[in-house]
């Protein structure tokens, strides 16, 4: 009975350890401070307004590339609250349309709806970064499961946004979507 024990014990920590690590070294361990007073100042009204250009990539849960993408968006604000509708184009050849509203709070926090978010996504504005997280419910055609997601963007020196976003099923990271977004040139 005693070697049961340890190798319980032994899993036990290993299962600690993990979601420790889970929990203060990896991308959800970000908090939105951490960018307070780190510029440029990304202000969600100014930097996503417009036309803008998405381009990205969605890694699998192996790490691979499992789909390319580019973005059509358009987003308007009046005051503290936002539209954003986003047109996807895939390298299947499959297209998406989402349209989220956002309000913004006089202290940065974010409530971010979309048709496809269950409930409401909420999120901060600090400093160089905006963070978001919501449940999303995958297109039929891709399952029609739930994910958690949580949504990182960076707001770099040239007014390029860089979008990090990973995707959880139970808590098991199940694909990630790197992607940047600038302002459309005029045609």
């Amino acid at each position: 009975m005693s070697v049961f024990l340890a190798f319980l014990f032994g899993a036990l920590a290993m299962l600690a350890l993990l979601v420790l690590r889970a929990r203060t070294l990896t991308f959800p361990a970000q908090k939105p401070g951490d960018y307070a007073g780190k510029g440029p100042a990304f202000d969600i009204r100014r930097h996503l307004n417009g036309p803008i250009l998405c381009e990205g990539v969605i890694y699998g849960p192996t790490g691979r590339v499992a789909s390319r993408f580019v973005a059509d968006i358009e987003a308007r604000w009046d005051g503290n609250t936002g539209t954003m509708a986003e047109e996807f184009r895939y390298d299947s050849g499959a297209t998406q349309s989402r349209c989220w509203n956002f309000t913004l709070g006089n202290d940065g926090c974010i409530r971010a709806e979309a048709p496809d978010v269950v409930g409401s996504g909420e999120g901060w504005q600090k400093g160089s970064g905006v963070h978001l997280r919501y449940r999303i419910r995958l297109p039929e055609e891709s399952g029609g499961h739930v994910l958690d997601a949580i949504d990182w963007m960076y707001l770099l020196e040239n007014g390029t946004i860089m979008n990090r976003s990973q995707f959880r099923k139970f808590g098991i990271p199940v694909a990630e979507l790197v992607a940047t977004l600038r302002p459309k040139e005029a045609s």
